[in-house]
């Protein structure tokens, strides 16, 4: 019998099953077609594809549950994904046999933007283009989750392929045949750091880095809840290490073993190396896309329109890493690869939440194009990049700036050159904030550009500031600190002193040298307003 196609139940539910999906009610067929993921929406009536598993999440009650069962079944769908229930109510269950779906349950402690990520991960079709006699050692190429469960079958052991991150591209059925730091591995696609520590101090990684024989990590050195043996071997295309494969492997280190390792390292690395030339190919045509659209030239309509946003009303959002002190030595293609990293993780953060959108690198800055459907497109463009900020803080510290949205294609272009505006003043401010949108930065953008203004025209015209800045340099009399905490203060010289730590009798005293050798009457109106204007728009 052949085995179940790439997207078939049997393939999903044979990757996925007991670690993530349980069959709570109904049967599936593996034989049967899974045409994609829906997750369900109160508010916005998503698309179905055909034969869809649709996410049943934050139901409120029985009586919901079974409406959306009524409606997938409606459209075709094949499964519903329900929170692992103690008992299904009768109106579910009645729901799910006259609609002909199954329901399954999500496992305890997984997530649904997890759950939703290995389901895509599965589905996926490969991105670069398989024929039918296209296949790397028998299996089709791309298709990391087959190439795991075949060296789990010839070691007998489930098996996890791992990027050097220790990110999780594919793992093989049997998991839970391993230990709970296996599942927990699985579920989070990534090692715990907790272990990934423990394996750095051993110097497991150097060891898998310097050598092509598998290394062996007795379970008692790795940490708690750790019960089986583990036996890692590197992926590597001549001296580049492209990943690991990791089996939760009983019994001893055989020959017959070493050579199935070694084999099947070779096999995955020309999977890694051809999933990587894919994987590049359509980050390039992403980029060159998404560079076309947000310029809003001739080209703009075409781009958007192979991006699947023609025809929308959308808004840009631009993002980039916040420079760190300690990292100006950092070489260019690390600072590069963090780039790539902070575009891939706003790009699955925003496929889960925001249908449609499109990011990618452009420069050193990545950008986003966002479906903008209502008023309201901006507000929650604002709340979902801080929620996005908060999760990647300590690993991708970034801020985000967020256009108005463009109502025609032309205005694309006015919305990505909003978003950089933002991006600046959050970028010059430090600590001010992470997230803007125009409206809450629009002032202190306009202080900038006329600041760009004053530099471009070379004007050197003596003013108040000049003869303040002189006196201070020949007399270290702070009398530019004392007129800007006065005004920042709104004239109280109270607070003033204070933040200048002298006392207020002292702070009066410079305050009149400041008048006086200014020649400035801060009683007048116009006066302060046009020093104030000097100050905040005065060269860096």
């Amino acid at each position: 019998m052949s085995s179940p196609s790439r997207s078939s139940w049997g393939r999903v539910y044979g990757d996925l099953g007991v670690t993530l999906l349980e069959v709570v009610h109904g049967s599936i067929d593996v034989d049967q077609h899974v045409g994609g993921v829906v997750i369900h929406d109160p508010d916005d009536e998503p698309g179905y594809p055909s034969h869809a598993i649709v996410l049943a999440i934050g139901m409120p009650d029985a009586d919901a549950l079974a409406a959306l069962i009524d409606e997938a079944g409606r459209h075709g769908a094949v499964a519903v994904v329900v929170r692992a229930p103690a008992t299904l109510p009768d109106a579910v269950v009645q729901a799910a046999d006259s609609a002909g779906v199954a329901i399954l349950s999500l496992t305890r402690g997984a997530t649904w933007t997890q759950l939703a990520s290995l389901l895509r991960s599965v589905l996926a079709e490969d991105d670069i283009g398989r024929t039918s006699a296209e296949s790397l050692g028998g299996v089709p190429s791309g298709d990391l989750f087959a190439v795991a469960n075949a060296i789990s079958a010839l070691l007998d052991a489930p098996v996890t392929i791992e990027d050097r991150s220790s990110r999780v591209l594919a793992f093989s059925s049997r998991q839970e045949e391993a230990d709970q730091p296996r599942v927990e591995t699985i579920i989070g696609r990534q090692v715990p750091e907790r272990y990934s520590r423990v394996l750095t101090e051993l110097g497991v990684f150097r060891r898998l880095y310097q050598d092509d024989l598998p290394v062996v990590i007795d379970p008692m050195d790795i940490g708690e809840g750790v019960t089986a043996q583990r036996i890692a071997i590197a992926a590597r295309a001549g001296d580049e290490v492209l990943g690991s494969i990791w089996a939760a492997m009983e019994g001893p280190l055989t020959d017959e073993r070493t050579a199935t390792l070694r084999d099947a390292a070779k096999l995955v690395a020309l999977h890694l190396l051809r999933v990587r030339a894919g994987e590049d190919a359509e980050r390039r045509l992403r980029t060159e896309l998404v560079s076309r659209a947000i310029e809003g030239g001739a080209e703009a309509r075409d781009a958007l329109d192979r991006l699947g946003l023609g025809g929308q009303r959308v808004c840009v959002a631009a993002a980039a890493l916040i420079t760190q002190p300690h990292g100006e030595g950092r070489r260019d293609q690390d600072l590069i690869a963090d780039r790539e990293r902070l575009a891939d993780a706003l790009a699955l953060t925003l496929s889960a939440v925001q249908r449609g959108a499109a990011v990618a690198l452009v420069g050193d800055t990545v950008y986003g194009i966002l479906p903008a459907a209502d008023h309201a497109a901006e507000e929650r463009a604002a709340h979902l990049a801080e929620d996005f900020l908060q999760r990647v803080d300590t690993r991708l510290p970034a801020l985000i700036g967020i256009g108005q949205p463009a109502e025609s294609v032309a205005d694309i272009s006015r919305s990505r050159a909003q978003a950089r505006r933002v991006l600046r003043v959050l970028s010059e401010r430090p600590g001010y904030r992470r997230v803007g949108t125009l409206a809450e930065v629009e002032t202190a953008s306009l202080l900038l550009e006329l600041r760009d203004l004053r530099a471009a025209r070379g004007d050197t015209v003596p003013g108040v500031l000049t003869r303040l800045d002189d006196y201070d340099a020949q007399n270290d009399a702070h009398l530019i600190a004392t007129l800007t905490a006065w005004l920042d203060s709104f004239g109280d010289v109270t607070a003033a002193a204070a933040a200048c730590f002298v006392h207020p009798n002292t702070f009066r005293y410079r305050l009149r040298r400041v008048m006086e050798v200014g020649g400035i009457d801060l009683h007048d109106s116009e006066e302060r307003f046009a020093v104030m204007l000097e100050l905040r728009t005065r060269p860096l």
